[in-house]
């Protein structure tokens, strides 16, 4: 980067990258685990799925909340020389960091369907749920301080999928009109 500045990507984008292939994965296993009968039987499995989707779906939602609002309360003013990262490059980069865990994840989510018929895919589904309302409660932070919040591309993490990890030291913000995604990481219209 040029004088200084640094990559910088959204951190409701990131968080938000995981939620369509997770919803996704988990729709395809739960639906192809519906087909077996499975140990339990089909009514037990999908109770049981629908229990853990709420669960994980609220859990997902609510987790390292205090950490995301403690560096949204002390976010920088990104510098001029600051590279703001496009929507569509951070979500391919946290797809390609993702692959094998979201094949892997899918695999066992309908591995799972022959002792649990579909409650994996709920579960893989109420975690992508869990992060779209994640982006979305980030998204009112953002309006409400009429600011962007920005991540060091550095800082994310081989997976690129870590915007409140341990190396992430601070946030930078901008205004809202900054970037191509809208508050909450969804493209803007």
């Amino acid at each position: 980067m040029a004088h200084g500045g640094q990559g910088l990507a959204r951190t409701a984008v990131v968080v938000r990258a995981g939620a369509a292939p997770l919803w996704w994965c988990g729709v395809f296993a739960a639906g192809g685990g519906v087909l077996v009968p499975g140990l339990t039987g089909r009514r037990i499995g999908v109770l049981a799925g629908a229990a853990l989707f709420v669960v994980t779906a609220a859990a997902v939602a609510c987790a390292r909340r205090k950490r995301y609002a403690a560096l949204v309360r002390s976010a920088a003013r990104a510098g001029k020389h600051d590279v703001l990262q496009d929507r569509a490059v951070t979500i391919r980069n946290w797809r390609r960091g993702h692959r094998w865990w979201l094949l892997l994840a899918f695999v066992a989510a309908l591995g799972s369907s022959f002792a649990l018929p579909a409650a994996g895919g709920m579960l893989l589904a109420g975690a992508g749920t869990g992060l779209w309302l994640k982006a979305g409660w980030l998204g009112r932070r953002e309006r409400a301080g009429e600011a962007l919040i920005w991540v060091r591309v550095d800082w994310l993490g081989r997976g690129y999928g870590a915007p409140a990890g341990k190396p992430v030291k601070a946030c930078r913000a901008t205004g809202v009109a900054a970037g191509d995604a809208a508050p909450g990481g969804a493209r803007r219209r």
